[in-house]
């Protein structure tokens, strides 16, 4: 089966139309650096395989994500190459396009955003851009599918597609070096193709150079570039290697576009700049964005969320709960499994699945708010904050990913271009309120503030970040020091999110916490139950008596200083461990109550609004969930890392917590 592979820059829609193209659904956001691996899938048609690759500029990677990109077409070559540009930005997106002419394989350009390039006033011909470049060009508008269809076709039929022959000149110095590292690749059967090589290797590609050190002699090549990089400071040109490379590209991209592009009808000002001009106004726009950000929980836990889960919770507790328990009685059913389903799975579980419409209202806002672009801006806006804690403004991105899970957050910072900055946005991830602890902190908001929930929930949200900042300082000074950050994002256009993209997007984000409900947290309760059903004295005891009471009243006596410290609260905690959902079902199970109401008003006889506090803030800042450990351990590639995040989370939360409990009791909150 052959395999073909997109490739563009960030943003440009490739992952909006490999879901087109194979019916299958990848994340699509409206910033940079979504695609952190390549993702494969099988063409509609089967045609064979589509490879979506993560976003580039160039071949020459500065990030994890992009050299995923260069190490494919370097070791896996693929039978032909789909590049997608944006219409609207044609002069920048080239560059990569002259670089994947020069790897010589059967290539499709697929002009995308033609309607955005169409609203600014700039008119491609496409025409002349085929004649010019020698392969087919495609007018595409990825989000709506337009287009799409004479993709496949050509895809369908991917052995006419004809093959590459452009050459550019890059002036008799760098010829002669070409070709002399041509002669040394000559004997080098597993070469895609030796002049893309050696282009490479004159702009001092790491991937390549890595990939050839075990084939051929690097540093005779080496050598090559050394005197090459001479021989033009001899002719005085104040230009290294690869400037001179890259400048010879520019200038035929420019002759390209001037033939290329009409842009006499061309905008001044587009709502694009003219929104920016307020939203990321230096002093109008964090404040705009805590608003924004407000406007979001209020939706989410007042004025929609909250009505909505109360439905789902007289569902649960009423016809399904009662349901269930006419069922069993009608079919002869055991006390053991009676008490065992009712309590302990629908109990447990339906405790959680209450929260599944704030969830998902959540994510609905998230995902209009990314998908509209506004989410870049915001990390441009962050930036000057989060670099004076040591950071850049492009690790805000897996943040916000983070508020949903923590496991792709992390993954997301694959993007992030230095090792250092990459490192600390791993490290810190696992503060990021994501969609587990929401249960717990819509639950205990609900009891203790119920006129403030959005403010209780929002204030958790902030906190995560704010510690997130303080750590990110305490580390950049003393665990990496001298290490150097840069800032480049891209500013998509502003757009009108599509109802089909919103809604794929939010079920994608969501469906992970109903598979939790399905798995670890239907486990998790079951063992719960169990634990609180059994103990030393056997089967049936009461619940004080029970294996779960005395796992809990070991943890009591550390939980006494932070408000908390009864085994109810400690049986929560470790469990928790697995997936923070289960704290929330465990507490269903342990007060026994049949429905959300039952359950808070037992909190309320064991919790005071500071304790409360106290509690939501430990949830938020201890040990990260099993997951989330495992993708640390993956992405550090260390123990140690991996050992040091587990370990000063616990320290942080237990610190934050004594400090509120016992600051609030000196204050005469308690």
């Amino acid at each position: 089966m052959s395999s073909i592979a997109l490739v563009g820059n960030p943003n440009t829609g490739k992952t909006s139309l490999f879901n087109t193209l194979t019916s299958s659904y990848e994340y699509v956001g409206n910033w940079a650096g979504v695609t952190v691996e390549k993702k494969v899938g099988s063409l509609k048609n089967g045609a064979g395989k589509l490879i979506d690759l993560p976003g580039i500029y160039s071949l020459h990677p500065l990030s994890r994500d992009e050299g995923v990109a260069a190490q494919y077409l370097l070791e896996e070559s693929p039978e032909a190459l789909i590049n997608i540009v944006d219409a609207s930005q044609l002069e920048r997106n080239l560059l990569l396009t002259l670089q994947l002419l020069e790897y010589g394989k059967p290539t499709v350009l697929g002009l995308n955003m033609i309607d955005v390039a169409k609203a600014r006033g700039i008119h491609v011909n496409p025409e002349v851009l085929q004649a010019r470049l020698g392969i087919t060009v495609l007018p595409l508008i990825a989000r709506t599918g337009k287009g799409s269809e004479q993709v496949l076709n050509i895809l369908e039929k991917s052995f006419s597609i004809p093959n590459v022959h452009f050459k550019l000149s890059y002036g008799d110095i760098a010829e002669h070096a070409i070709s002399s590292i041509e002669r040394e690749l000559q004997n080098i059967t597993d070469l895609p193709n030796s002049r893309w090589i050696a282009l490479q290797l004159l702009e001092q590609n790491p991937v390549i150079l890595e990939f050839l050190k075990s084939r051929a002699d690097t540093v005779k090549l080496l050598s090559i570039c050394e005197a090459c990089q001479s021989e033009l400071q001899v002719k005085k040109l104040a230009l290294t290697l690869p400037q001179w490379i890259r400048s010879i590209r520019m200038n035929y991209i420019r002759s390209l576009c001037q033939a290329a592009l009409d842009t006499s009808g061309q905008k001044p000002h587009n709502l694009t700049e003219r929104l920016d001009s307020l939203l990321t106004h230096r002093f109008l726009g964090l404040p705009l964005f805590i608003f924004f950000m407000y406007a979001l929980f209020k939706t989410t836990f007042d004025w929609v969320g909250g009505p909505s889960s109360d439905i789902v919770d007289g569902l649960i507790s009423g016809p399904i709960s009662e349901g269930a328990a006419k069922l069993l009685q009608y079919v002869g059913a055991s006390s053991f499994t009676h008490d065992l389903i009712v309590d302990g799975i629908i109990g447990g579980v339906g405790g959680v699945l209450v929260f599944v419409p704030q969830i998902f209202i959540l994510f609905l806002i998230i995902s209009f708010l990314e998908d509209s672009g506004y989410m870049a801006r915001v990390c441009l806006l962050m930036d000057s904050t989060m670099e004076r804690m040591g950071l850049n403004g492009k690790s805000f991105i897996p943040f916000i990913i983070g508020f949903g899970c923590n496991v792709p957050a992390i993954m997301a910072a694959r993007s992030i271009e230095q090792p250092k900055d990459r490192m600390l946005t791993t490290l810190l991830m696992p503060l990021m309120s994501c969609s587990a602890r929401l249960p717990v902190y819509a639950l205990f908001a609900a009891v203790f503030f119920p006129t403030q929930q959005a403010t209780a929930i929002l204030s958790m949200y902030v906190m995560g970040i704010v510690f997130a900042l303080l750590l990110c300082k305490l580390f950049s000074r003393y665990l990496f020091k001298n290490e150097s950050s840069i800032f480049i994002i891209e500013l998509p256009p502003y757009r009108l999110p599509q109802i089909k993209t919103l809604s794929r997007s939010t079920w994608e984000k969501g469906k992970g916490f109903l598979r939790k409900a399905g798995t670890i947290i239907l486990a998790g309760s079951v063992i719960i139950w169990l634990m609180s059903y059994a103990g030393p004295g056997g089967l049936g005891v009461e619940m004080d008596s029970s294996f779960l009471a005395k796992f809990g009243g070991l943890i009591a006596p550390l939980l006494e200083p932070l408000g908390f410290g009864t085994w109810q609260a400690g049986s929560t905690l470790v469990p928790g461990f697995l997936a923070k959902e289960v704290v929330v079902s465990t507490m269903n199970i342990i007060y026994h109550t049949s429905d959300i109401t039952g359950l808070e008003g037992q909190i309320t006889q064991v919790f005071t609004p500071l304790s409360s506090i106290s509690f939501m803030a430990f949830i938020l800042l201890y040990t990260p969930c099993l997951a989330t450990v495992g993708v640390i351990k993956k992405e550090t590639a260390s123990w140690k890392w991996t050992f040091f995040s587990i370990g000063y989370s616990l320290v942080l939360a237990y610190v934050v917590s004594l400090i509120i409990f016992q600051g609030g009791r000196l204050l005469g909150w308690a």
